[in-house]
């Protein structure tokens, strides 16, 4: 154990920003995970005019969504991440497998890179700040590519035994993280099998897959991504934050109250972030409704004194 000459007390060991690089073979499913359902949205433009698109394949694709959404949001970002609330096991295991089912990752990555971001807020050791690289025309394109999906590249994955110790000590945690796989194979397969019994066809488990799996994948990593990249841009700033993250309402309803952002940084444990009248927050909502049942405690809310402390004079 190292001691400090002046004093003879231990030194206290930061731990790396970053852990082990990404193996080979996940380096190249992340490649997949983001480019297939990728190139499923776009394709899904000239499709939809087709016969590609039906009412069942909407459906499913919505309520895809909703379910995986709510999973990042109020599991991965707001429990497990911030603690905004505590959770019974069930609660806890099934927001760990939901917000698995989005494909952003496994639960830990994602916790110790979210938790690094909040440390780092737009400052030097940020993994995905929009001004990284300056404030000039082309710095600012090569930042709002970086925050909004290049840095998911680096093969340098955020140090979870720094940012994420929680979670490693968490078995049921630790058993969702190593079932990745799982997971993405059942975010995927799921929609089929359900498209196909729901139409009793072929076809119908082909364009469930392709809807309600591929694009609604796709189409969910853009909307998480763009509260990384955009909502630290542009937008209102009513709440004293120590960096540059906006509200930017028109992506409310689609992040489930995710892009309410500049309260968020300026408490970031806040179990609600849309406060003003009029701001949307669906995973605020959820997060009320576990709390009747029971399934979640010690909600942070927030108070209107607390919030006067925060707002910009």
């Amino acid at each position: 154990m190292e001691l400090t000459a002046e004093t003879g007390k231990p030194v206290r060991q930061v731990r790396p920003l970053h852990g082990a690089p990404r193996g080979t073979w996940p380096q190249i499913g992340t490649y997949l995970f983001i480019i297939v359902p990728f190139l499923a949205l776009v394709a899904a433009v000239p499709l939809a005019w087709g016969r590609w698109l039906g009412w069942l394949d909407l459906g499913l694709a919505a309520f895809f969504y909703a379910a995986t959404c709510l999973g990042v949001t109020v599991g991965f970002h707001r429990y497990f991440t911030h603690r905004a609330f505590k959770a019974t096991r069930p609660l806890r295991v099934g927001l760990a497998i939901a917000g698995s089912m989005a494909l952003q990752g496994p639960i830990t990555h994602w916790v110790a890179d979210h938790r690094r971001h909040h440390a780092f807020s737009d400052r030097d050791g940020d993994p995905h700040s929009p001004w990284a690289f300056g404030t000039s025309p082309f710095a600012l394109v090569r930042g709002f590519w970086h925050a909004h999906m290049g840095w998911l590249f680096d093969r340098n994955l955020t140090n979870a035994e720094r940012f994420a110790p929680d979670l490693l000590a968490d078995r049921d945690i630790v058993r969702v993280h190593r079932q990745f796989g799982l997971w993405t194979a059942v975010t995927l397969v799921a929609p089929a099998v359900l498209g196909g019994l729901l139409s009793w066809s072929l076809w119908g488990a082909v364009t469930a897959f392709f809807w309600a799996g591929l694009v609604r994948v796709s189409f969910l990593h853009h909307v998480t991504w763009s509260v990384n990249s955009i909502c630290h841009m542009i937008g209102s700033r009513p709440f004293a934050a120590r960096d540059r993250s906006a509200n930017f309402w028109p992506l409310a309803i689609l992040s489930m109250g995710e892009s309410w952002h500049n309260l968020h940084h300026a408490d970031p444990t806040c179990a609600r972030h849309g406060v003003g009248r009029g701001q949307i927050d669906v995973s605020a909502r959820l997060i009320w409704l576990f709390e009747k049942f029971g399934w979640a405690t010690d909600v942070r809310w927030p108070t209107p004194k607390r919030l006067a402390t925060m707002r910009r004079s």
